[in-house]
């Protein structure tokens, strides 16, 4: 069903599925509802079954049996909880997680991507995979698949490869880093 979604919009796959079984997919940049839409048609075509974080709004509408059946899972953005831990601790217990994070947490742009898949992949120690809809190539697709090693290094990677991507509204197209970035490196 997803390719023919890809087909219908004109659009295409790129890159192939990781080899990795566990993995958290960056789903970037994130500036439209139609993110969702491509992203689902994309894992679909890849044969890829994928967990997708979303607000907890989308889940107490007449859409939530949907959206769990899409393999959603609700976050309540207004309270700091564990779910980096809840996270980790689900991919640990399972053979074969594929988590799609939107970094920017909105589809509005912001100055710093929220570090949840940094901290998700670094505590279960699975790789991060770039994932990306390129609206001006109508490509969906997989990217690089690298574990982490050092943050600045890592994300200086993401900034590359992202950096040509184009978002259905580039200038809601959030910047690159992290809030750890600008800390001070300990001694």
């Amino acid at each position: 069903m997803g390719n023919v979604v890809l087909f219908l919009f004109g659009w295409k796959k790129a890159g192939s599925l990781p080899k990795y079984r566990n993995v958290i997919v960056i789903a970037a940049p994130h500036t439209s509802n139609w993110d969702f839409v491509f992203l689902i048609a994309a894992a679909s075509s890849f044969g890829f079954s994928i967990n997708w974080l979303g607000k907890d709004s989308l889940f107490r509408t007449p859409l939530a049996p949907l959206f769990r059946m899409l393999g959603g899972i609700p976050v309540d953005r207004s309270k700091a909880g564990n779910l980096v831990e809840t996270l980790t601790r689900r991919i640990k217990e399972d053979k074969g997680v594929a988590i799609v994070v939107p970094p920017s947490g909105t589809r509005e742009r912001t100055d710093y991507w929220k570090s949840g898949f940094y901290r998700i992949a670094e505590s279960a120690k699975i790789p991060i995979v770039c994932g990306y809809l390129d609206y001006r190539k109508k490509e969906a697709g997989l990217g690089p698949t690298f574990f982490t090693t050092s943050l600045h290094q890592d994300m200086s990677r993401l900034r590359d490869f992202y950096s040509d991507i184009t978002a259905k509204y580039p200038l809601q197209k959030s910047r690159i880093r992290l809030k750890d970035e600008d800390k001070p490196a300990s001694a």
